[in-house]
């Protein structure tokens, strides 16, 4: 396949912790030569996108493989008396400054975009200049869960609300290739690949010997769980308020992401099984990387043939 130097139009979709699976998507393109031109990305997809573009990708790689749930925990910044949202997410966006440093996009030799919301005028917002880490902030709060980033006049949430699949039309398509990553494919028996059926089991933490954070995890875990449990195994009358609105939004990105493949199918498209991971397995790292390079290499092993020499 004459793959090498092809010039690519990466499009990374939203989909909470699923998104890590976009690493494993562009380390597969990195070894078959291709060129990422153009990066446009909503919620993880910007974030992981972001950090691309910024040439930081290795370090996010190297520390999100080594965090386990206490550390989501700790970066996730609860603030039970915000109104806007019960996590700030400062830590984490510290955390990404701290490898980034105060960059704007226009800087970034990769062209960058970040899909957003604006709740107030109700639109998509591109985010293609100004801060790097504002624009990814901007694209990862999650309504009622991350506190929206307010500016220009603004309130910014996550882009899956209005576009989970931000694909332009092929009138705004240059001569690059247009690779989309969908984080909302069909749910299937062996969402980490054929190869791989079974989940690593996670590391045997210090934390569970301690019965009051081990429960309070537990209780988060419950928040954020109920987006792809299998139908029989639900109680309706267990759900929480949090179950339905993450059980909403999940179920709403999933349906904008396959009107969105419809109306402008990609060049190439990867599907992740959407039953992969939760929204906020972020400590799965090492699995869904694999995971994404799986997706990938399959993919595009049976898309590119028009692309042959």
């Amino acid at each position: 396949m004459g793959v090498k130097n092809k010039n690519i139009h990466l499009i990374l979709g939203s989909g909470g912790a699923r998104g890590l699976s976009h690493i494993g998507v562009i380390r597969y393109l990195q070894e078959q030569g291709m060129n990422i031109t153009r990066i446009t990305g909503c919620s993880m997809g910007a974030l992981v996108g972001g950090l691309y573009a910024a040439g930081k990708l290795d370090e996010y790689q190297s520390w999100v493989t080594q965090i386990n749930r206490l550390d989501v925990l700790r970066f996730l910044d609860l603030s039970l008396n915000s109104s806007n949202g019960f996590v700030k997410g400062d830590k984490i966006m510290d955390k990404l400054r701290d490898w980034v440093g105060d960059i704007d996009i226009e800087s970034l030799e990769i062209p960058f975009s970040a899909v957003s919301s604006d709740i107030l005028s109700q639109k998509e917002v591109w985010i293609n200049q100004g801060d790097l880490i504002d624009a990814i902030r901007a694209s990862i709060s999650v309504p009622g869960i991350f506190t929206p980033l307010v500016k220009n006049g603004m309130v910014l949430v996550d882009g899956g609300i209005l576009n989970p699949l931000p694909i332009p039309p092929k009138s705004m398509q240059g001569n690059e290739i247009t690779v989309a990553v969908s984080l909302s494919g069909r749910a299937i028996k062996q969402p980490f690949g054929e190869e791989r059926p079974h989940i690593v089991a996670e590391s045997t933490l210090n934390v569970q010997q301690n019965s009051t954070v081990n429960r309070f995890l537990q209780n988060l875990q419950d928040i954020f769980s109920s987006e792809h449990k299998e139908v029989e195994k639900r109680n309706p009358t267990d759900m929480s308020l949090s179950d339905i609105m993450i059980g909403m939004f999940n179920a709403m990105q999933d349906t904008l992401a396959r009107y969105q493949l419809a109306g402008s199918p990609p060049d190439i498209l990867i599907e992740i099984p959407a039953n992969i991971c939760s929204s906020h397995d972020f400590h799965k790292a090492k699995q869904l990387i694999p995971a994404g390079y799986y997706w990938a290499e399959k993919s595009i092993r049976q898309q590119l043939d028009f692309l042959s020499d």
